[in-house]
């Protein structure tokens, strides 16, 4: 069993903003999937579950606000009894160009708090990630940025790359972290 979290913000004001492309990620994949979340109050998220290559994924979306994601990740691992090895993150990245999309094996938040969450949660750096981006930023703060709902001019490019991001993602549980990375960074 794998699990797959994207990362966000809860509420309707959120929903479309930058910030929440892990979430985006997730919600299309569980549409195209015909499947829906439900909220799973213990383990602080939202939750669906996949059956992709005769394996289960648990698709999650925590509910604790971005800079606390750390808490829904690892009460998914240990409910579940899932190792750091098979977990994977998606989320946004304002130093990448939408359109662009980058895995990595490891390594620091990079200053994106829901990242350094996790990495306080499940001590460790050691986590597989895809990173959605979502720059250029402009010269305005990052803070600002990320909660900025995309302009309807980048609402096609969008569509593309959370299309690009699940069969990135498909790709990688098929063939591991290096492959996906050497075809999608």
């Amino acid at each position: 069993m794998k699990l797959i979290a994207g990362l966000g913000n809860v509420g309707d004001k959120y929903c479309f903003t930058r910030h929440n492309a892990g979430f985006m990620v997730l919600d299309k994949w569980a549409m195209d999937e015909g499947l829906s979340f439900s909220e799973e109050k213990k383990l602080k998220c939202f939750l669906t579950k996949l059956r992709y290559n005769n394996e289960d994924l648990l698709l999650v979306k925590p509910t604790t606000f971005m800079n606390l994601s750390g808490e829904a990740v690892r009460a998914v691992m240990d409910y579940y009894k899932i190792e750091v090895k098979d977990i994977l993150i998606i989320y946004d990245d304002i130093a990448l160009d939408l359109g662009r999309i980058r895995f990595r094996a490891n390594g620091s938040d990079g200053g994106h708090n829901g990242i350094k969450s996790i990495i306080q949660h499940v001590g460790t750096k050691d986590f597989d990630r895809l990173k959605v981006g979502i720059g250029p930023q402009p010269n305005i703060p990052s803070e600002n940025y990320v909660l900025q709902n995309f302009p309807k001019e980048q609402h096609e490019e969008l569509k593309d790359v959370l299309k690009k991001s699940i069969t990135a993602v498909q790709f990688y549980l098929a063939n591991g972290i290096q492959k996906a990375q050497n075809l999608f960074n």
